[in-house]
């Protein structure tokens, strides 16, 4: 690596490392929550599966920007496969990574580790890449290797579910008999694409809810399956309660049954279950 790569690599880091709360974050976890795989693959335009084939400890002026207790590494690894990204990655690429030495201060033993890289290529210097986050190198296993490929296909779909903005509104219809209704709630989308939820109640039947994707509300649509994109998207990305401007031009009743049906659909969802470290 040239010391003008070098340079431009260690000023594409400063900003990112610049935001970073001082605490350094927990070790990883054994395993990672769906939530945590589809933020990184989704941020990054180069997803590669690659092969450490050294590091290099930097020191000195290449450490401006680096969270206290880490230490930068200047690491090369040798590309398996190109998950995600445009073709032309070079066989050999370099980047960034800062790491935690342990409690004797040992830096991790990353030769010859096989790892996955969310990254984006850096410009300018062909064959370096940025990494997405600070923890944006993970171990490679076939199971986070599955869930990886997974998700980036499924981002690829022409249905593919896009960023959630919010909530537009909400409506209730109570029906003829107690207990008996119907709420649809809209939600708002980076690219204004419809995506609407529904929730429908009988007397002596469990609440039944769905999510549309068109204008058009498909009766026999089910709820998105747990770790899938779609579900993340709306486990992820929807606030806590309804926005009260959402109901503002309903009945008190109308709005408060369009609450409660807000809260049914968010339990049934159940957590976003984010592990990692927020950067």
């Amino acid at each position: 690596m040239t010391p003008r790569s070098l340079a431009l690599l260690l000023a594409l880091a400063a900003p990112a490392a610049a935001q970073q709360k001082p605490p350094s974050p927990p070790a990883a976890p054994a395993a990672y929550a769906y939530a945590d795989l589809a933020d990184l693959t989704l941020a990054a335009p180069v997803i590669a599966d690659a092969v450490v084939r050294s590091t290099t400890r930097l020191k000195g002026a290449d450490l401006a920007g680096v969270a206290p207790g880490r230490t930068r590494l200047y690491v090369e690894a040798d590309v398996i496969a190109l998950i995600r990204g445009a073709g032309g990655l070079q066989p050999r690429v370099g980047y960034l990574l800062d790491v935690q030495p342990d409690w004797r201060g040992r830096l991790p033993a990353l030769k010859k580790t096989r790892v996955l890289l969310f990254a984006r290529p850096a410009p300018e210097t062909p064959g370096q890449l940025q990494l997405v986050a600070p923890d944006a190198q993970l171990p490679w296993t076939p199971a986070v290797d599955a869930s990886v490929r997974s998700i980036a296909r499924a981002a690829l779909g022409p249905d593919a579910p896009l960023r959630l903005t919010g909530v537009r509104e909400a409506f209730h219809v109570a029906g003829a008999l107690p207990g008996e209704g119907e709420t649809q709630v809209f939600l708002s989308t980076a690219d204004r694409r419809p995506v609407s939820l529904s929730v429908l109640r009988r007397p002596g039947e469990r609440p039944r809810w769905a999510v549309a994707l068109s204008e058009i509300v498909d009766e026999a649509a089910a709820p998105p399956p747990r770790d899938s994109l779609l579900w993340y998207r709306l486990a992820c990305s929807l606030p806590p309660a309804l926005p009260p401007a959402s109901t503002a031009g309903l009945a008190p009743a109308d709005a408060d049954a369009a609450a409660d049906d807000y809260r049914f659909v968010l339990a049934q969802l159940g957590p976003c279950g984010r592990t990692r470290a927020a950067f």
